[in-house]
């Protein structure tokens, strides 16, 4: 019971905190308005400003902060416990993620669709821009490469997925143009389009796996990786209604079936008593039984865990695509706010899954076998630590957390969710098949909406710095791909392309210092106007104050540094990005606390009035009256 006892207590805060503390923010705080001017009405050009339901922009706006981080991150923290992995995803998405992106996404609506990265020119200052662009791109580089990395780890262990995740692409531009002509509804078709996702699962999973040839110059998750970066070259381009609003509006229904699925699933194995958390995995694990490679549970859980409590890659998706597309104001609680804790909600499931679902049972290797409760979860976290005695006989552990990728962890929350699944009669294999589909799916909507930020980001750097060539959407696409793909290719424990956990912290510390700054951009904006910042001042502060402490440990750590001061070799990319990223945030920082006194309750310059129609590719930014 102690299971469904949690995912029960976790899924009433979230309801709570969305009818009370949501709403004291979007009434109190930001003051939202039905009558307002929203940027997909004051530009709207039908490819990047496009006025859209509330039910379809929520649906691109979650499957797009989703993607892996929310399972990947709680995948990898439980390695600590399950216990600090559950109470930081809880309480940081309530207080912490949900008023990131609620923030970025309100002060983005307040500023004609300008990314958090432009309207910190006006609100602090314009060399305030041109850095936080500059870490825009660093993040969303990652972000690109790790998720791309997973995806193409995914189709290589879960060949059954391929077929579903990739048929989905020509329904949804189906869908598109049936809808976008006869001017119907999207719920009907997607629905349709759901059901015809999971026929081919089922057709996957029994009849064609597909594999790439054997024969192939590279490794399948190298190949993939190209395949699917040549995707979103396309898919970046294209406007928003073609693939982006349609096929993220499927996912969401995939996505609330999956997890009610999942859901019912935890029910009855709690309830029968196969699914145990409290006897299939520590609630902490302790510090004596942690290999010496593994990173310091403080400050590396707030940095594990992203997507599912707080992620900055948040604020581009709020600020840089959903803001062109809020039909009203009043809509933003529902999709900045909301949004954010049904995520949390995904992030506790899959740490239930990689616990009491992984305790179920899981192949024992070399033998026809089952492995479950805590022996089952060791055999995923803890089954390739070494146990090493030094020539004065002192014990030491490693390898439990270098030896597994990022594959490994998304496979322990597949077999975990699949376990549940076979407990409401659904056979593993297409109980597998689901889970497999369902990662890859999020993961790809993701790697699609974070090129189109990047292709944003880019432009707006050409036009910043002066380079006509950056300017133009597919010179500045491929740019971003193209680097994506060099840095998806560092080298990991197993080889070329399977640096993905080496990356990890790397993103997440990348990741959350974008998050502080964000927070920054929304207190400043609050404190211009005098209002209230106390509650996204706190949050700002952690999030800058935890990622320079892990990236501080990344780069000095005797065992395992970047800078190779011990026994492990130096790396001179990770070392370059660190010291870059932490550069830039100490920069924008020390510039906000000199600007700090001087601006209480002094406006920020008013954006220009629009003077002509918005273009294809207009990032010219506005505002509504910059009083509110």
């Amino acid at each position: 019971m102690s299971t469904l006892l949690v995912a029960l207590a976790s899924f009433a805060g979230f309801i709570i905190a969305y009818n009370t503390y949501g709403r004291w923010l979007s009434r109190r705080i930001f003051n939202v308005s039905a009558d307002a001017e929203v940027p997909s009405s004051q530009l709207q050009d039908d490819i990047d400003f496009v006025p859209t339901k509330r039910e379809v922009i929520f649906g691109h706006h979650f499957t797009s902060i989703a993607g892996t981080g929310p399972i990947v991150g709680p995948a990898i923290a439980v390695f600590w416990g399950w216990l600090p992995a559950l109470l930081w995803v809880v309480f940081g998405s309530i207080f912490i993620g949900a008023v990131h992106d609620f923030g970025a996404l309100m002060v983005s609506l307040r500023n004609r669709g300008q990314t958090v990265g432009e309207v910190a020119g006006r609100l602090i200052s314009p060399r305030a821009k041109l850095l936080f662009l500059i870490i825009l791109f660093f993040a969303l580089t990652i972000v690109l490469a790790i998720f791309g990395l997973v995806i193409a780890s995914i189709f290589s262990i879960y060949p059954e997925s391929v077929l579903s995740v990739w048929i989905e692409i020509p329904i949804a531009i189906v869908i598109a143009f049936l809808v976008h002509r006869r001017s119907g509804g999207l719920l009907i078709p997607s629905l349709l389009a759901l059901a015809l996702m999971y026929a081919a699962i089922y057709i996957g999973v029994y009849y064609l796996p597909i594999h790439l040839p054997a024969s192939l110059p590279v490794s399948p998750v190298v190949a993939w990786t190209v395949i699917l970066l040549i995707y979103c070259f396309f898919a970046s381009v294209l406007p928003v209604w073609v693939l982006m609003q349609p096929r993220d509006y499927i996912n969401s229904h995939q996505l609330v079936l999956a997890l009610s699925l999942l859901v019912l699933g935890l029910m009855v194995a709690s309830f029968t008593g196969t699914a145990d958390l409290v006897a299939s995995a520590p609630a902490v694990v302790p510090v004596d039984e942690r290999p010496l490679d593994a990173p310091p549970i403080m400050p590396f859980l707030f940095i594990t865990i992203a997507c599912g409590a707080i992620s900055g890659f948040h604020c581009l998706v709020s600020s840089g695509t959903s803001s062109k597309q809020i039909e009203r104001e009043t809509d933003a609680q529902y999709v900045g706010y909301g949004a954010m804790l049904l995520e949390g909600a995904l992030a506790v499931i899959v740490i239930l899954a990689c616990c009491a679902g992984l305790g179920m049972g899981v192949p024992e290797s070399g033998s026809d076998g089952l492995l479950t409760g805590r022996a089952a979860w060791e055999s995923k976290y803890q089954s390739q630590i070494v146990t090493t005695v030094d020539a004065s006989g002192q014990e030491s552990t490693v390898g439990g957390w270098a030896n597994y990728g990022l594959a490994d962890k998304v496979s322990a929350f597949v077999q975990g969710g699949a376990n549940f699944l076979s407990a409401i009669g659904i056979a593993l294999p297409f109980g597998v098949g689901i889970v497999a589909v369902l990662v890859a799916s999020f993961a790809a909507t993701t790697l699609d909406t974070a090129t189109r930020l990047q292709r944003y980001v880019v432009q707006e750097l050409g036009v910043t710095m002066g380079i006509e060539a950056l300017q133009n959407k597919y010179v500045a696409t491929a740019t971003a791909l193209i680097l994506a793909f060099v840095v998806a290719m560092i080298p990991g424990p197993k080889g070329i392309g399977t640096g993905g956990l080496i990356l990890w912290p790397l993103f997440g510390a990348t990741n959350q210092v974008l998050a502080g700054l964000a927070l920054l951009v929304t207190v400043f904006y609050l404190w211009r106007r005098g209002k209230p910042v106390w509650f996204a001042a706190v949050p700002m502060l952690l999030m800058m104050v935890m990622p320079a402490w892990a990236m501080l440990w990344n780069l000095f750590n005797p065992q395992t540094g970047w800078l190779g001061l011990g026994a492990a070799p130096p790396n001179y990319l990770l070392v370059a990005f660190g010291l870059s990223i932490m550069g830039l945030q100490l920069w924008i920082f020390v510039e906000a606390i000199l600007l700090w006194p001087k601006v209480k309750g002094v406006l920020e310059e008013a954006l220009p009035p629009l003077t002509k129609p918005a273009t294809a590719s207009s990032q010219e930014p506005a505002s509504s009256s910059p009083g509110r």
